[in-house]
């Protein structure tokens, strides 16, 4: 077996795991009265495991995206069954039902909502019967999906710039991804639009600033990984030019640095493995779509390689939950250069 089929291997066994592992949970749920006080999977009757309803919904990304990309024996089996058990029509009417619900507006924006998208992206792209068949059955929710960051994004005055789940930028790289394999002209127009209006102008990146002690995506990076999909590129590397700074200087060679993570049973500073993880891929993004003459492209491509190596390592390193639960996703959107494809 070569190192990338045992890679894949390790994450979809993790994300198998996890994805039927109920408890410990964290929920984010609105109480109206008693009767709303009920067990993850009553809630939620496929992303009820992974600790977190978003770590569920990737983490079944991450199982597709493995079978996808040619994972082959007993675990394979294992997550075929998996996803026919999950991705079922009545169960998955209910979590739409349950994510469309009043007072729900909020739920998971934009980070878990975005990530169905690339689920449903995931499946729609993949040319197999079985696939099909679970995007039919994920398509109510992936309606809620983007109906919900349709409504939320004409209101939102500034971009939300956090290093966690809460952050814009990343969620609408992610989105927009989804929208062109969706063929979705209407939700691509809006995207595109709302992000040249967020950030366009944005000049002098803060780089010093960064990583927050929590982070598990760079708000700088992210920000340029989504342009890099919405200028054209000529426009995207004199936009880039005047969001950075020079990287073979400091303080940028010090932010392009891997960061370590101080405890991995603490679930915040766990984070920070999934920081390289997703700074790394981001780093490729941005350097693909710069001329290769750009005079940042090797510092791009050497931060790169060693955000990768950083990043993977503790990816298959660790051993507790509050880091095998989710990183797996990471490491796999990495080793398969998801978001690199541009979809016509």
């Amino acid at each position: 077996m070569d190192t990338l089929a045992a890679d894949l291997s390790l994450f979809a066994a993790r994300a198998l795991d996890a994805i039927q592992r109920e408890y410990p949970s964290h929920i984010v749920h609105l109480l109206r009265g008693d009767d709303d006080a009920r067990p993850p999977r009553e809630l939620t009757p496929v992303f009820f495991g992974s600790f977190d309803w978003h770590s569920a919904v990737h983490g079944h990304w991450c199982l597709a995206r493995c079978l996808r990309s040619g994972l082959q024996g007993d675990v394979a089996d294992r997550a075929a069954a998996a996803l026919d058990h999950s991705l079922e029509s009545a169960k998955l009417a209910r979590e739409a039902h349950y994510v469309a619900g009043p007072g729900r507006e909020g739920f998971e924006r934009p980070y878990g909502l975005a990530w169905v998208l690339q689920l449903a992206a995931e499946l729609r792209e993949w040319a197999s019967p079985r696939a099909f068949g679970w995007h039919d059955a994920l398509r109510p929710l992936e309606r809620v999906a983007i109906e919900r960051l349709s409504a939320w994004l004409p209101r939102l005055r500034w971009p939300i710039r956090s290093g966690e789940h809460s952050q814009s930028a990343f969620a609408l790289g992610l989105a927009l991804d989804w929208a062109q394999v969706a063929g979705d002209l209407v939700a691509r127009d809006l995207i595109v639009s709302r992000a040249r209006e967020l950030y366009r102008t944005d000049v002098d990146a803060p780089v010093a600033y960064e990583p927050s002690g929590h982070d598990f995506l760079s708000p700088v990076l992210a920000e340029a990984d989504l342009m890099r999909r919405v200028l054209e590129p000529t426009e995207f590397a004199a936009w880039f030019e005047r969001f950075l700074p020079r990287l073979d200087q400091e303080p940028a060679r010090r932010w392009l640095m891997p960061v370590a993570t101080p405890d991995r049973a603490d679930g915040k500073l766990a984070h920070l493995d999934g920081l390289n993880l997703s700074r790394a891929w981001m780093l490729e993004g941005i350097a693909r779509a710069l001329p290769r003459a750009h005079r940042d492209v090797a510092e791009l491509d050497a931060a790169c390689a060693r955000h990768r190596e950083a990043g993977l390592a503790a990816a298959l390193e660790t051993q507790h939950y509050a880091g095998t639960h989710w990183l797996g996703s990471f490491a796999v959107y990495l080793l398969t250069h998801r978001g690199l494809e541009r979809p016509a």
